[in-house]
């Protein structure tokens, strides 16, 4: 929680005017501080150093308040000259801020409630106010105002107020002033946090290079916890980003090597088919040697053709038309039929023929 608002207090800083710039920064540098260790802390952003000057009456207790610790430094009369007590120098040059606290008596408080408009001008409209809410002028009094919650309604807002006489502050702001230590704030005992009676134009300014320097350095502390925040992310991005590119390299081996299964078993597929094509084919000398077998003698064979399983066979026989049923009693044979009609050979007396069949390779018995 204190490191959220650390960081909107940081975003707020730009919006802010240069007058509550001081404030804001110390109120973000105390949540800045809540998130840090005590010793990277105190290294960066020094000990909280702050002159606790509590009034009762014409005297008042100086107090020495740094970090958790408190130190009494003595007492302080209003109407004397003796100087203010010195606290020892604080480390890293820090100087202290100086605080009146009043006692919780000299401090009225009042519950309010005004049109959620005047949000942006609490102060203003307050001040305007003052002599209808309280029984005193604008002039003679130190008052200051916190948002306590949105009412019921919704359309208004719930202000709490509280303010002091001018002339009991007034006096010790006077002296303190004249004792070199000007004072920051004036609060008083059980205040909200940050609570400042003091209005704007009474409050010291503080060395702007100091307050710049101090900005440079928080921010630098909040610039280091948002990159240790952030690379573990940036490391488990840059992790992720390369499983998967090896994701995506194994991804292509594997569809190379799918791809070269698939050739292989088209290759073999088709070596099998060749092989069992050329096993089904018919051979040519199984052919010849079925017809020199079936044919009888006084058969000469001219021309002999054997294409996808279809014969065409031509010769002459002196006994043609004997052949087709010669020929059908053979292994591997059938549909044997003449392609054209048997002619006589004049001169040796001889038929010529002209047969075609289908031969298929015979099983084997």
């Amino acid at each position: 929680m204190p490191f959220s608002d650390a960081l909107k207090s940081l975003r707020l800083i730009q919006s802010q005017p240069k007058s509550g710039l001081a404030e804001l920064y110390r109120t973000w540098r105390g949540h800045l501080g809540a998130c840090l260790p005590r010793r990277l802390r105190l290294w960066v952003l020094g000990h909280d150093r702050r002159l606790l000057v509590l009034p009762q009456g014409d005297q008042a207790q100086v107090i020495l308040a740094e970090d958790d610790e408190r130190q009494p430094l003595g007492e302080l009369t209003l109407d004397s000259g003796e100087p203010l007590p010195v606290p020892e120098p604080g480390t890293n040059g820090r100087s202290e801020q100086t605080l009146i606290v009043l006692p919780a008596g000299d401090v009225l408080r009042r519950s309010l409630s005004f049109p959620a408009q005047v949000r942006d001008n609490l102060q203003q409209v307050v001040r305007y106010e003052i002599d209808r809410l309280t029984p005193f002028q604008a002039d003679q009094v130190l008052f200051d105002t916190a948002l306590s919650g949105p009412s019921q309604r919704g359309d208004r807002i719930l202000v709490e107020l509280a303010l002091c006489r001018r002339d009991r502050v007034e006096p010790w702001l006077q002296r303190l002033r004249e004792a070199g230590s000007p004072v920051d704030q004036v609060t008083w005992e059980e205040a909200w946090p940050k609570a400042n009676l003091l209005p704007l134009d009474l409050r010291p300014r503080r060395n702007p290079g100091t307050l710049q320097w101090g900005l440079a350095l928080a921010a630098m502390v909040l610039l280091l916890g948002a990159a240790a925040l952030i690379t573990p992310l940036w490391q488990r991005g840059e992790v992720l980003a390369l499983l998967q590119t090896e994701v995506a390299r194994a991804r292509t081996a594997a569809q190379e090597v799918d791809k070269l299964r698939e050739d292989l078993e088209r290759a073999r597929q088709g070596s099998v088919a060749v092989l069992q094509r050329k096993q089904e084919q018919p051979r040519m000398i199984d052919l010849m040697r079925e017809l020199t077998v079936q044919l009888p003698d006084g058969t000469w064979i001219q021309n002999l053709d054997l294409d996808k399983g279809e014969v065409q066979l031509r010769g002459e026989s002196s006994q043609a038309t004997a052949l087709i049923a010669l020929l059908e009693k053979s292994a591997g044979v059938h549909g044997v039929a003449f392609a054209s009609p048997v002619t006589q050979v004049a001169q040796t007396g001889a038929e010529r023929f002209n047969i075609s069949f289908q031969y298929a390779r015979p099983k084997a018995p």
